[in-house]
This record gives structure tokens, C-alpha cells and sequence, in this order.
């Protein structure tokens, strides 16, 4: 039996869990050929190995690229699930990632509906608007496809204290869709004394 495990002392952000995976897989070239299946342009992935407080690990980051017309930058700041799940739906991708792909961008969807008390298809927000959530989720559901575990695990997951800047203005840590994906019986967060922001919406949404 292959067992996939998190260990989310240190949190979760979409691109946290990429590099990770990738540290598995050891195969950015799949990744990079898998998410060309998406259509989506206007970034590029730079994943580069990196040492934090003596522990070597791969950091990806994904770059927007600043010469998009008025009216794609328009569209891409505006998408809502719909837009989201065209999009996967168009692709070539693997069915199971696709549908692992929606599954994660429905938890992100119906926190920050919640949250926000709007519909599913009123949820214009930029989390899943944005292309690097787009590439970050597709790409975790890419790189747990082809390592394709049997069951997956995670600790606990940490997060810290304080206030962060967002679109909507300063708000509390955690932040408010990232508690509300973790009204999930099935996924356990703990605060822990360090300030700042260790989970993301989409890393919570990942792990549920």
C-alpha cells in the first residue's frame, strides 16, 4: 500500500504543496507538459531547490506575466467557478485530475461563499480567479495523480497568529475561508504561537 503523508507543522499554500509533490516526483518536466493541457497563458513557473533553517527543499513560484491585454487582465481578475471548471473541463488533462482539480476549487468556492454570504456563482474572487491558484491546484492534482497514493494523511495542521492584508482589507489570522474549511471534522487545525499566515485558503482547501 502507498501512503501519501503532510506533514503541516510549518502550514499549507498551494505552492508549499507543489514543491513538496515535486520532491516526490522529482519530474518537473511532467509537471510543466501536464499543465500545457490547461490553455492557460500569461505566468511561468519558476521551481528552483532552496535551503530554510538548514532543510533543502524545492520552492515554486509562480510568475504572472505582466503583458496581458486590458481585457484578458479584465477576465482573468472576474473568473468564477463556472470560468474555473470551463477551463479544467476544456483541457486534455486526466479525468481524475480534473476532478480532483474542481473538488479542491469547490472548498475554496463554498468557504469563501460562506464567508463572504454570496452564491457559488456570485463568488468573483480573486483566490480562485487568479492564475497561480489555477496552476497551483491543477498542478497538486497533477503531481497526486502520478504518485497516485493509495490513502493520503496529514498532522495536524499549524497556523499562526495576527492580521494579514487582502483585497477586502485587514483581517484576522486565520483567515475567515480558511477557518471555515476547517469546520471539516475530517481536517484538524491548530494555532500555534508565530505570527503570520501559514494556510492559505487553497492549502486548506488542498489538505480537506
Amino acid at each position: 500500500m502507498k501512503a501519501l503523508y503532510f506533514d503541516c507543522q510549518s502550514g499549507i499554500s498551494g505552492n508549499m504543496t507543489l514543491g513538496a509533490l515535486l520532491e516526490i516526483t522529482k519530474d518537473e518536466n511532467y509537471l510543466r507538459q501536464e499543465l500545457d493541457k490547461l490553455h492557460v497563458d500569461g505566468y511561468h513557473i519558476t521551481i528552483n531547490k532552496t535551503v530554510k533553517n538548514g532543510i533543502s527543499g524545492t520552492y515554486v513560484d509562480v510568475i504572472l506575466e505582466n503583458h496581458e491585454h486590458h481585457h484578458d487582465h479584465h477576465h482573468h481578475e472576474h473568473r468564477n467557478l463556472h470560468d474555473i471548471n470551463h477551463i479544467i473541463d476544456q483541457s486534455e488533462l486526466d479525468e481524475k485530475v480534473k476532478d480532483l482539480a474542481k473538488r479542491i476549487f469547490l472548498r475554496v468556492a463554498k468557504a469563501e461563499s460562506k464567508v463572504h454570504q454570496k452564491s457559488l456563482d456570485e463568488i468573483h474572487f480573486h483566490e480562485v480567479g487568479a492564475i497561480d491558484s489555477i496552476v497551483d491546484i491543477v498542478g497538486c492534482a497533477i503531481l497526486i495523480q502520478q504518485i497516485n497514493p493509495d490513502v493520503i494523511y496529514s498532522s495536524v495542521v499549524h497556523d499562526g497568529y495576527g492580521y494579514v492584508e487582502c483585497a477586502h482589507g485587514t483581517i484576522p489570522v486565520p483567515v475567515p475561508a480558511t477557518s471555515e474549511i476547517f469546520t471539516d471534522p475530517k481536517v484538524k487545525m491548530k494555532q500555534v504561537d508565530i505570527e503570520g499566515e501559514m494556510v492559505t485558503p487553497t492549502g486548506a482547501a488542498i489538505i480537506s
